[in-house]
């Protein structure tokens, strides 16, 4: 079997566009994957393009190597954006191979470790009210856990959205009762101080997580958190990117929950070699994905074959989920059921793309009272 071909699309959604990768070969087989990455979509695909020529004419079989050859081949390595490329080559190259021997991806990893795979979702609101209101209705649709966001558009500092948040996630916890999980991602947005305040003020409502406390750029001040004696269990890693970003992240036992993204950390397998870190340091993998059906499907036959896996994010599903790619990725009573069909189990209609254009987005922004630039 050769590559012949590796091509693109985009898909204009509410939030991001969607970046599909295809690969073709002479087998008839194509593969799919995904390497959306917010903002810079446009950017990835020409990565994508100009990795694609390490791998026409080569035998697609030969993922661990092509990866290697992707990877190190290059002066320059590394980052989101190039990372994000290897990504969703890679995730196309895991398609064709279980398509080509029938079987799942996630039979190609050792085989299922779970019968299903727990999923968590988003809930919205800037007031307390508003955020109840959004919690009840996950809860009616099966869910049984969901994350917030410190952000809010009334807040005139970080310090004062924190305060909001805690106020909104008292009133979600009183409203769900002990039994559903709920977790507060606070974007990397505080100092250590601040962070430490936070999470010391979560600490009554009996969190899953608190997500991405303080900037990715320093993992060291994490240690600071740690040493506040909180019992809120801490996750990052969604800006962390391959086993070499999240290598000191785990030997210094920093976070209790490590959330890779298969659309930048470097692929289904570069997870996997991740989570076989995470798991000698009894870490468990809670993946970052607000992303496609493609990266979900990827996710879900990572989660199925990893013994440490804790929860999967859900993207809210926008109509053209479904009309590009059909209900491949329902959540059934707070859970994705395991695909059954060869290789990932999605399949993209790609005349369906057509009727979701890319669509240019403005940058996000946001400044302080004194106009000073803030983190988004």
């Amino acid at each position: 079997m050769k590559v012949t071909d590796v091509r693109t699309a985009m898909v204009g959604v509410d939030r991001q566009n969607w970046l599909f990768v295809f690969v073709d070969t002479d087998a008839g087989i194509t593969g799919v994957g995904e390497a959306s990455l917010e903002g810079f979509e446009r950017t990835v695909e020409t990565a994508v393009h100009e990795l694609s020529r390490f791998l026409v004419d080569q035998d697609p079989q030969r993922i661990v190597h092509h990866w290697q050859s992707m990877y190190r081949h290059n002066f320059w390595r590394g980052g989101v954006t190039l990372n994000s490329a290897l990504s969703g080559i890679e995730q196309a190259l895991w398609d064709i191979r279980g398509k080509s021997l029938d079987v799942p991806v996630y039979a190609l990893l050792g085989g299922p470790t779970r019968d299903r795979v727990r999923a968590y979702t988003h809930c919205h609101g800037a007031t307390p009210d508003e955020a109840v209101a959004d919690a009840l209705d996950i809860v009616s649709r099966g869910f049984n856990a969901f994350k917030m966001g410190v952000s809010n558009v009334h807040a005139e500092d970080d310090r004062e959205a924190a305060r909001l948040a805690v106020a909104r996630v008292a009133a979600v916890r009183e409203a769900v009762g002990p039994k559903v999980d709920i977790m507060l991602d606070n974007h990397g947005r505080a100092i250590p101080p601040d962070a430490v305040e936070l999470m010391d003020a979560l600490q009554p409502y009996s969190l899953l997580f608190y997500e991405e406390p303080t900037p990715p750029d320093n993992i060291h001040v994490l240690g600071r958190l740690r040493q506040a004696g909180s019992s809120v269990p801490l996750a990052t890693g969604e800006r962390l990117f391959t086993k070499f970003g999240f290598r000191e992240l785990l030997e210094q036992q920093f976070v209790d929950f490590i959330q890779p993204d298969i659309c930048h950390a470097g692929g289904i397998l570069e997870m996997h070699s991740i989570a076989a870190m995470a798991e000698a340091h009894y870490v468990k993998l809670a993946p970052h994905n607000p992303n496609g059906p493609v990266a979900t499907m990827a996710s879900i036959h990572l989660a199925a074959s990893i013994p440490n896996f804790l929860i999967l994010e859900q993207a809210k599903q926008t109509p053209a989920w479904e009309d590009v790619s059909g209900k491949t990725t329902t959540v059934v009573d707070g859970y994705f059921q395991l695909p059954t069909a060869p290789g990932l189990g999605v399949t993209i209609d790609e005349a369906a793309i057509e009727r979701h254009p890319y669509r240019q987005r403005g940058y996000n922004q946001r400044f302080g009272a004194d106009g000073s630039v803030l983190d988004i």
